[in-house]
């Protein structure tokens, strides 16, 4: 067998190899005498068709066979040989040769680069470091509490923060326009939920009222056919209702599962909470910014063919998602949409797998048991959760790939320089903070 490789673009690889005449043709001539013992051709008996015959009628098909055969038992015969590591499938092209002149092909094929780990040293991780003070606890039992609001119709004028019932109709140049009519829909005045001066002309409203407000869309409003658009809305105002939010009482304390009722309770349990939800924050933006610092350093050539199906793969499970919520599963969605997100997550795979080999970071038992204790905290019945993760092997390996990569995250701190940048609940668990990032 000789084996030859071409570089091409990238990490692209062709490799030739060719099989000698007497080793195809020893296949051919041992597989036709087989197929001579049984085969059955009329005006002959069984066993006795003249090779020449089957040779006649079986050779092409033989070949074929043979042909398959052989690249299947030399193609990974000839990496070894060359010491080359495929990244994806091949693509097969047969080199055209005249009969008995043995055989040979091409596979063409994108190779895993090489990575050489660069010096994370000149490297600065800033690392938040917050903590959950009264304040923030005291915040969260407020939000709580809005968040059970209850509406007390009231006989008065409408005042900002009230919630007004309404029946509306927009018109634009006189015309009734799509998607500007509605009845019966319950609006908080203050929340900024309708367009500029819409909530503010109906204060001072009352239940049975009407009101015409000249309007004008803003300017960056998502529908083009109403940027920045003269509107009027004919407003009627059909209920009027005031908020009525509970007090930190018993009852109050009860809905959220605590039997005893107490403040104590409560606040133990709302820090526990937020000082899980703080932990888990800190973790994913620190992860972010040492994966950040990995790709920074170590820029390397990716297959092509790893990035295609990663993208593949992002646009099944995106697929999946809006099924999950209802969406439309039909649209065919653009691979590129998700390119660059495959690019970073095969990228940054080869780098921590590299890492891992080059530094010989085994998976640290203690933290996967620790870690599968903090998901159960969470539950009414962890340990439920813990005896579900140790008997269901695939959910335990997806554990052990987050403690071996919180590993990695690990190393890069040690190497790298880090900033403490003091923070705050609210800054750091708001989503417009992690959007930023």
């Amino acid at each position: 067998m000789q084996v030859s490789v071409e570089s091409s673009e990238g990490l692209e690889r062709r490799m030739t190899v060719e099989l000698p005449a007497e080793q195809v043709n020893e296949e051919v001539e041992k597989r036709l005498k087989n197929i001579s013992r049984t085969a059955r051709v009329d005006g002959f008996r069984p066993g006795k068709v003249p090779l020449s015959v089957i040779r006649k009628r079986y050779q092409d098909q033989v070949l074929m066979e043979v042909h398959g055969e052989l690249i299947q038992s030399t193609y990974f015969e000839a990496l070894g040989q060359e010491k080359l590591q495929p990244a994806g499938d091949p693509v097969i092209e047969p080199v055209e040769k005249e009969q008995g002149e043995g055989f040979g092909y091409t596979a063409v094929f994108e190779v895993m680069p090489e990575i050489k780990l660069g010096d994370m040293s000149e490297q600065t991780i800033k690392r938040p470091v917050a903590e959950v003070s009264d304040e923030d606890v005291a915040q969260m039992i407020e939000k709580l509490r809005k968040q059970r609001t209850t509406w007390n119709e009231v006989e008065r004028k409408s005042q900002d923060g009230d919630q007004v019932t309404i029946n509306f109709k927009g018109t634009m140049d006189g015309e009734v326009f799509e998607g500007g009519s509605a009845d019966a829909v319950p609006l908080e005045l203050g929340s900024n939920s309708m367009i500029p001066g819409f909530e503010a002309g109906l204060v001072g409203a009352e239940a049975g009222e009407t009101r015409n407000l000249e309007l004008a869309f803003p300017e960056e409003y998502h529908a083009e056919n109403l940027k920045g658009k003269d509107v009027t809305f004919e407003v009627e105002v059909t209920k009027v209702a005031e908020a009525v939010v509970p007090e930190v009482d018993e009852e109050f304390i009860k809905t959220f599962g605590m039997e005893d009722g107490t403040i104590e309770t409560l606040h133990k349990e709302i820090r526990s909470n937020m000082e899980r939800e703080l932990e888990d924050k800190v973790g994913a933006m620190i992860k972010e910014r040492a994966m950040d610092a990995l790709l920074e350093v170590n820029a390397i050539d990716i297959p092509k063919s790893m990035v295609q199906q990663e993208a593949q793969a992002l646009k099944e499970q995106t697929k999946q998602n809006m099924q999950q919520y209802g969406q439309e599963s039909s649209i065919d969605l653009p691979l590129d949409l998700f390119e660059d997100q495959a690019k970073r997550r095969v990228s940054l795979g080869l780098i921590v797998a590299e890492v891992i080999k080059a530094n010989e970071i085994l998976l640290d038992e203690d933290k996967v048991k620790a870690k599968i204790e903090s998901f159960a905290q969470s539950y009414e019945k962890p340990q439920e959760v813990i005896d579900y993760y140790s008997s269901n092997q695939e959910q335990m390996a997806m554990v052990q790939n987050v403690v071996l990569e919180e590993q990695v995250v690990d190393w890069v701190m040690e190497q790298a320089q880090v900033e403490d940048v003091e923070s705050g609940f609210e800054e750091i668990t708001a989503p417009q903070q992690q959007a930023a990032e």
